[in-house]
């Protein structure tokens, strides 16, 4: 086994043609590390409708230009599969994004020229952008697919691959299996031709399209006047972001300097993700200098939005269920038309904003590639800080335009003398006090994992905090609106509570949402003490019963 596990390794450094990759490989099997050697070659990364999401590194378990080249590769001869013309003016366009991340631009390089080598057109967005334009360059280019190198909000150590197909929405099964069969079909590196010219290179044409569109999502002649502490976490969302401010004729954000410019190794924060502990105190501690109406923050390819008020003496987050509900009733005010959709494990405030307001209303899976698929959509969200404001426009989460639209109701909010606590005070009475939290692990080992939701499944809770579990479904089964994925849904009296495993970080993820009924303002302090009880009484029961 060891000298099949060496020889392994040493095919696959004769391959690798990235430098540095090779340099890493080659001290493993000098050294005869079998332990990392057993790691990076006990498989391969897979290929699913998350696309690729690694940690950085040599071999099939990490991800480096050799397992991008193969996923170009699987990609590249599906879409050939598909009918897309090649080989001529006319043949199908692939445009390619990148964020500032280690290896980004070498992966989106070595993309291009698959691309290019299978007879495709490629198209590579001018510089480190924010996942939302390239999400929106696939349909403004008429694109027969996209792709998006970025790890989103994972640590530095990490980056991924994210595909799109003409759409502009991510790629859900059987895309997924299809375009992974065709990455396992490709033998050898040498098999598959990388031309070192013949793909183009955008101009900021594109860019200047994006913001352009932009204008559609905000209502003519309405007051832009919240000011907003702003920080990219580090990531490629600053400049993009300001020049839809300036555009829309909001005051200028006062920026975290610390993390305003793109830093693939996050200095500043433990995960660059704004719902991370201690991620935002850059932020608040700009907010407590100048005193804004709100703040606001992107991950780093800025497909999220955070959004920071002002609460008591401090400020604080709202949660993606607030921020996600205030969107919401913002554009039923403005008069918005379409259907309304967020995935299972969104509050279900969403639903009683909807049905109050004679909309339909859908919900999903999780994940952005679920929501934009839905018929008509003209808003969706996902507790994640994830907000498509603008589907036609951007037919995925988009943290610029959601900034922009939240900023707009501060604004209106502001010039009656109110806040956006004001109006999640309003939503509350209005529909009753639905209050979310997450219980959630980040494991070493992912057999912990399996182990909790085969316990829990084995081991089925039929009181949570107190409460009765009116119904239990495992969604392995689907439902009558629901495909199947792996995850259960329990239904209590006054509460829900999802649990699954995360799909892009080794975590086990606790979706928690209890309802409280509020009589009216008065009653709204005792109605957030009941629901925090509950809540806190939910996070306990689970871990107990789950054994995490």
């Amino acid at each position: 086994m060891h000298d099949d596990l060496l020889a392994r390794a040493k095919a696959w450094l004769a391959e690798d043609p990235d430098a540095d990759t090779r340099a890493e490989l080659a001290r493993l099997i000098d050294t005869e590390d079998h332990a990392e050697l057993t790691a990076r070659f006990a498989g391969t990364l897979q290929f699913g409708t998350a696309g690729l999401r690694g940690e950085l590194g040599a071999g099939p378990m990490r991800m480096n230009r050799s397992v991008v080249i193969r996923a170009a590769a699987g990609l590249a001869a599906y879409l050939k599969k598909q009918g897309t013309p090649h080989g001529d003016d006319t043949a199908g366009l692939v445009v390619i994004g990148y964020d500032a991340r280690h290896k980004s631009a070498d992966f989106a390089r070595d993309t291009a020229a698959v691309m290019t080598g299978a007879g495709l057109r490629a198209a590579v967005l001018p510089r480190p952008l924010p996942t939302p334009v390239l999400a929106f360059a696939i349909r403004h280019l008429g694109a027969v697919a996209g792709v998006e190198v970025t790890a989103s909000h994972n640590p530095p150590r990490d980056n991924g691959y994210k595909v799109y197909l003409g759409d502009g929405s991510q790629i859900v099964p059987p895309a997924d299996a299809e375009i992974a069969a065709e990455i396992d079909a490709v033998r050898s590196l040498h098999d598959v031709p990388r031309p070192t010219t013949g793909w183009q290179t955008l101009t900021d044409d594109v860019l200047d399209a994006y913001l352009a569109r932009t204008d559609a999502v905000l209502a003519e002649g309405s007051p832009r006047t919240a000011r907003t502490v702003y920080t990219a976490m580090h990531g490629v969302g600053k400049d993009t972001l300001l020049a839809a401010f300036a555009r829309a004729g909001f005051p200028e954000p006062a920026l975290v300097a610390e993390q305003a410019e793109p830093d693939p190794d996050f200095p500043t924060v433990a995960f660059p993700n704004p719902e991370e502990p201690g991620a935002m105190d850059l932020a608040f501690a700009k907010a407590r200098e100048t005193n804004p109406d709100l703040v606001i923050a992107n991950d780093p390819d800025a497909d999220r939005c955070a959004v920071a008020v002002h609460d008591g003496t401090d400020w604080r987050m709202l949660r993606g269920d607030e921020v996600g509900a205030l969107l919401a009733a913002h554009l039923v005010t403005r008069g918005a038309h379409g259907t309304f959709a967020e995935s299972i494990v969104s509050s279900s405030l969403l639903g009683r904003i909807a049905e109050k307001a004679g909309l339909p209303y859908e919900e999903t899976l999780t994940g952005f590639k679920w929501i934009a698929r839905v018929e008509n959509i003209r808003y969706g969200y996902e507790e994640a800080l994830g907000y498509c404001v603008d589907p036609e426009g951007v037919r995925d989460k988009d943290g610029i335009t959601a900034a922009l639209l939240i900023t707009e109701l501060a604004s209106v909010l502001k010039e009656e003398g109110r806040t956006l606590l004001d109006l999640l005070d309003d939503l509350a009475v209005e529909h009753g006090l639905h209050a979310t939290d997450q219980l959630s692990v980040r494991v070493e080992d992912l057999s912990l994992i399996a182990a909790a939701m085969r316990r829990l499944r084995e081991q089925s809770p039929d009181r949570l905090a107190g409460l009765p579990v009116t119904r239990a479904e495992d969604l392995t089964r689907g439902t009558d609106t629901l495909p199947p994925t792996d995850g259960l849904r329990y239904s209590l009296d006054g509460a829900r509570v999802i649990v699954r495993p995360s799909g892009t970080e080794p975590k086990l993820k606790c979706y928690l949402e209890v309802v409280v009924p509020v009589a009216g303002h008065a009653a709204l302090p005792e109605a957030h003490a009941r629901a925090t009880e509950l809540l806190t009484a939910l996070k306990r029961d689970l871990a107990t019963a789950a054994g995490i």
